[in-house]
């Protein structure tokens, strides 16, 4: 009954539409994203910057505690293709279709910290100012800048990465001062040999190495450790400088092989630059280095204009009164555009998303559950969002999966160029939903067909591996594919392998609802390890409507027992909590995923007051810092909201979907030319505003409390109506 009061609700709070005009492109005005989402970070976050296959990480932050900060110069790029999901490249000893093949590693993940590249140190009147840290490190999507000030003398640097995948930092001093570099080739913890060589190309002003070792490394889930080529082996990394070095360089090769360099140039207020490339040839990596030395404005001016237009033009546009709430959705939105990365071989055919640098990097099975849906509202989707989907197939096509008994066949939760993890699960089944939403959002028969034929088809032929009770929808979703696909006898094979009749649907919700004796919850397990995912399963259309709303009010609200935390959600409920508290538990105390999916759900299930006050509740709290004044994305809080994991997490992309989805309602199909709007405008604005870039042209949506405007609508629209 509260159900259909909440219908006759929302019915009666947009009783007025305020216009519409059609015909008219409401593409936004620039905005210069890379200047509004610049944060201060010196002591609060490592530095991060992204090219295509090279990344940057200033300094060194262990899952946010400050170990090293950074300094003057490059201190960890590195170059990162997928080659190996660690540090080393080893052949599985697996045999059979779970040989995860050359390059998995459970070992040297986060090898990058061990790295040193080019540390620089301020010489000044003959005394040296060993590695100074800055006094202001501002990061932005583009470029970060650093101050230092040393012995009364300013320095100022402008990192980034070029187009051309070349790092490099632009130094200028106040007054005339000797900079001195220092670095080491490729090394880590984990190394066992080093065979690397150096040479000085004085022409270029230039260090060449060229890289080479052994490292252990442990290829096989299980498995034992074993000892293979590191990652770097034959490959060329280049260090350029503007000035010339050749007197003062000065290298050495030590007992374990490892080769060290150090060289001064000055520095004053002309500045100075010094860059870093790393290639499989030499002439490439040479070539990279010394280009972004000779043209450093231009490709920095590149940077941020490309950076700038991919946020202005490749995104959905939002706003709303609170101005903190459109900077943590531009600043996830950047997140995922820069961690987008093309290869262009092996199993990396097509470029996609990833989730992480401070973990190992790639797309990972369960994260692309929600990342795939994100690259379905992009602009050019067949850059930013079929690859997310498609880059799985090589798995599947290749019979790189497990297949139990039963039949039913999973994928590994993460994948390269030549390698897969051997880390197994269901999540690939909501995979299929992202596909037809990206389907929907463009009417590509053919990306869909590419989805579908030796992927979809062949992965779930013999049954279907379901994830948060969506059985019922995938069926749907795999039987309309075949169906638009003219693949009739596969429609008539969903039918029969999925069964969807409704009183089998309402049996399966029925016979999990209050199990194990836990009250108006559903899906409780036996040890009553009460997690989010319960709630995760009211993202199914067919999951009761009174269940939702009893748990949501028994569960979601309660601060007492429930997942009401400091904010919401708690990953496990109070009550759970005190029985449960191993280091695992407690450091994943609140975690961007599972707020995804739990918030999803509920706005999916129409609780629109409940699911809009609990997302800017969440918002506010996970992806801004209240005393830093700027939007994070950590991998999770501990449960004393000690921040944990990595720092700039696209773990947390799912948020995204929130404000357009949720908030915003919104659903496109242009197979259907239609654009559908369930508006969830919080109480707490009085207004909201979302354009879409809809067949080349930009839809202006504008939401208040009286009603919606939209103009510039290329196809109809029409207001949800809740069943």
């Amino acid at each position: 009954m509260l159900l259909f009061k909440m219908s006759i609700a929302l019915a009666c709070l947009f009783p007025l539409i305020l216009g519409t005009a059609a015909n008219a492109d409401e593409k936004p005005k620039f905005t210069d994203y890379c200047e509004r989402l610049e944060q201060e970070i010196q002591g609060k976050k490592h530095g991060f910057l992204a090219g295509n296959v090279t990344y940057y990480v200033g300094g060194y932050h262990a899952s946010w505690k400050l170990y090293e900060d950074e300094t003057i110069g490059l201190t960890h790029p590195f170059h990162h293709d997928l080659r190996g999901r660690g540090a080393a490249l080893v052949e599985s000893g697996i045999s059979g279709s779970e040989n995860t093949g050359r390059g998995n590693d459970f070992m040297s993940w986060e090898f990058y910290k061990d790295t040193r590249v080019l540390y620089g140190s301020v010489i000044i009147d003959g005394k040296t100012y060993k590695n100074p840290k800055p006094t202001s490190m501002r990061w932005r999507p583009d470029k970060m800048i650093c101050e230092y000030e040393v012995a009364g003398i300013t320095l100022r640097e402008e990192k980034f990465i070029g187009a051309n995948d070349a790092a490099a930092s632009i130094i200028t001093a106040s007054k005339p001062v000797t900079l001195q570099f220092s670095g080491q080739s490729f090394y880590t913890r984990n190394s066992v040999s080093s065979s690397a060589t150096i040479r000085h190309d004085a022409k270029n002003k230039a260090l060449v190495i060229s890289e080479g070792g052994t490292m252990k490394a442990r290829p096989d889930p299980d498995g034992p450790e074993r000892v293979g080529p590191s990652i770097y082996t034959g490959m060329s990394t280049v260090m350029s400088s503007s000035r010339q070095f050749t007197e003062s360089l000065v290298t050495k090769k030590d007992e374990e092989g490892i080769q060290h360099y150090t060289f001064s140039v000055p520095c004053d207020t002309a500045g100075t630059v010094v860059s870093w490339a790393m290639h499989d040839d030499e002439a490439p990596a040479l070539q990279a280095a010394t280009e972004i030395i000779k043209n450093h404005q231009s490709l920095l001016s590149a940077k941020t204009t490309e950076m700038n237009r991919q946020l202005n033009e490749e995104t959905p546009y939002f706003r709303c009164p609170d101005d903190k709430f459109v900077d943590i959705y531009y600043y996830l939105w950047s997140l995922y555009l820069m961690y987008h990365i093309e290869v262009g071989r092996g199993w990396e055919l097509e470029g996609h998303t990833q989730t992480a640098v401070n973990n190992f990097l790639g797309l990972h099975r369960y994260d692309a559950a929600f990342q795939i849906k994100v690259g379905a509202w992009t602009t050019d989707k067949r850059k930013f969002a079929y690859g997310n989907v498609l880059t799985w197939k090589h798995l599947t096509k290749n019979n790189r999966f497990r297949e139990h008994p039963n039949g039913a066949r999973e994928i590994s939760d993460n994948k390269g160029t030549t390698w897969h993890s051997g880390a197994y699960g269901p999540e690939t089944s909501e995979h299929v939903l992202g596909a037809w939403q990206i389907y929907q959002h463009t009417g590509d028969l053919d990306f869909l067909r590419d989805a579908y034929e030796d992927h979809f088809e062949k992965l779930f032929r013999k049954r279907l591996t379901g994830f948060a009770m969506n059985d019922f929808e995938v069926g749907d979703a795999l039987e309309s594919m075949a169906r638009v696909l003219g693949k009739e006898d596969d429609v008539k094979h969903w039918e029969k392998l999925i069964r969807r009749d409704p009183e089998h649907i309402r049996l399966m919700f029925d016979q999990r609802w209050e199990s194990n004796g836990v009250p108006n919850y559903f899906a409780a397990p036996p040890e009553k390890m009460l997690m989010t995912n319960a709630f995760w399963a009211m993202r199914s259309p067919y999951f009761p409507k009174e269940y939702a709303q009893a748990m949501v009010e028994d569960w979601a609200l309660d601060r007492e027992k429930g997942f009401y935390g400091k904010w919401f959600p708690l990953a496990m409920a109070k009550e759970s909590a005190k029985a449960f508290a191993t280091q695992d538990d407690n450091a994943f105390g609140y975690t961007p995923d599972t707020a995804y999916f739990t918030l999803d759900g509920m706005f999916r299930q129409g609780l629109v007051a409940e699911a809009t006050e609990l997302t800017l509740n969440h918002l506010s709290h996970y992806n801004y810092h209240d005393q830093w004044k700027i939007p994070v994305a950590p991998e999770a809080y501990e449960r004393d909201l000690t921040l944990f994991g990595d720092q700039y997490s696209n773990f947390n992309a799912g948020k995204i979907l929130l404000y357009l989805e949720g908030m915003g309602g919104l659903k496109v199909s242009l197979p259907d030319q239609k654009l559908t709007l369930r508006p969830a405008l919080p109480k707490a604005w009085d207004w909201m505003e979302i354009r879409l870039p809809i067949k080349n042209q930009w839809t202006r949506i504008h939401y208040r409390h009286d009603g919606i405007q939209v103009k510039g609508n290329p196809i109809p629209w029409e207001l949800f109506k809740q069943p």
